[in-house]
């Protein structure tokens, strides 16, 4: 499942809100945040779960048609067809696995972003950057001063790590600026288009809605359990896949000729981009710094919530019309001044 803007708005956006209410536990005296802690709801008591057992099942099968899904074609005869073309695929695959590396390697060493020349973190400033640091990877910068990735497996891991949350971060991103861009402009309303609210939204019983069409939503209208476990079955899948590796496809007739990191194949690479080594490995190094900057930007996402209560593009508009006066220390000192006072 590849989650676009629009369910970001509806479901992760509300799992970043929920996860970190950064704006509402830290509206306290003396921390510079001034956006109000939301009013008691004494109207209407809150519950997880207000859906009829009818909904609440249509909700829980929907999650499950993957997994039915993929046992039925795994258990029918045509996945003994799509097995036969999978092995010719990888037989085939695997027989030029040799001279894939070797373009591979021969694009590293041509490129300017890879190997012993290549720009390190304090530029032209003489350092001793650690020699356990190649440059085989892309967005190898030199940067380890506590030497985390001292160990080749702890090194791997770590990078692992850190792709797939920029991968996250730039989705999550998409999330969080396009919903209020088409809010702001005028081309869908949504029912609380601001990121960090969207949580406080569904808490209030609020039903979210795909692009803000009426009754386009699968667990928008439930309570916040239910959409938990919604989110934890639909989850399980890709997680345990990613978990058990690229080959946990294979049983579906689904080769994937790359790694743990860059699958390849129809599913992850249907452009056919890999086929250009040189492009490829430049593309590995585009797809690192802008999760890194995406992941940045979510700090910057923050902040922004604590400081002023309001999304980054409405921030960005404000500071555009008046950055004397709409900027981080203006409103630092603006801080200062209430905790005095």
């Amino acid at each position: 499942m590849i989650p676009t803007a629009s369910s970001f708005c509806s479901s992760g956006a509300w799992a970043w809100a929920w996860a970190c209410p950064l704006p509402l536990s830290l509206s306290k005296p003396g921390l510079g945040f001034n956006v109000p802690s939301p009013p008691p709801n004494t109207s209407r008591r809150r519950r997880c779960c207000r859906a009829s057992w009818q909904e609440l099942a249509g909700v829980l099968i929907f999650s499950a048609l993957p997994f039915t899904a993929v046992k039925a074609i795994a258990s029918s005869s045509l996945a003994k067809t799509l097995q036969t073309r999978m092995l010719q695929t990888k037989t085939r695959a695997l027989q030029n696995s040799s001279l894939v590396k070797a373009l591979a390697q021969k694009a590293r060493n041509q490129s300017f972003w890879y190997g012993e020349a290549r720009p390190r973190w304090l530029g032209p400033i003489p350092y001793n950057y650690p020699k356990y640091l190649t440059g085989e990877l892309p967005g190898d910068y030199g940067f380890d001063v506590a030497a985390f990735s001292k160990d080749p497996e702890a090194l791997q891991k770590y990078f692992n790590f850190e792709i797939l949350h920029a991968r996250w971060a730039m989705l999550a991103a998409l999330g969080v600026l396009i919903p209020e861009l088409l809010d702001l402009s005028g081309v869908i309303h949504f029912v609380e288009p601001v990121w960090w609210r969207v949580g406080y939204a569904k808490l209030k019983g609020d039903t979210l809605d795909y692009l803000s069409i009426p009754g386009l939503h699968i667990a928008g209208s439930q309570g916040v359990l239910v959409i938990a476990i919604c989110q934890v079955l639909l989850m399980v899948g890709p997680e345990y896949a990613r978990y058990c590796g690229i080959e946990a496809l294979e049983p579906l007739g689904i080769y994937l000729p790359g790694d743990i990191n860059y699958p390849g194949g129809v599913l992850f690479d249907p452009l056919g981009l890999s086929k250009d080594p040189v492009g490829f490995e430049e593309l590995k190094v585009k797809e690192i710094k802008n999760g890194r900057l995406a992941m940045v930007a979510w700090l910057g996402f923050y902040l922004q919530a604590g400081f002023t209560g309001k999304g980054p593009v409405q921030n960005l508009i404000e500071h555009v019309s008046d950055p004397l006066h709409n900027n981080l220390f203006a409103f630092l000192v603006k801080s200062m001044w209430k905790n005095q006072a």
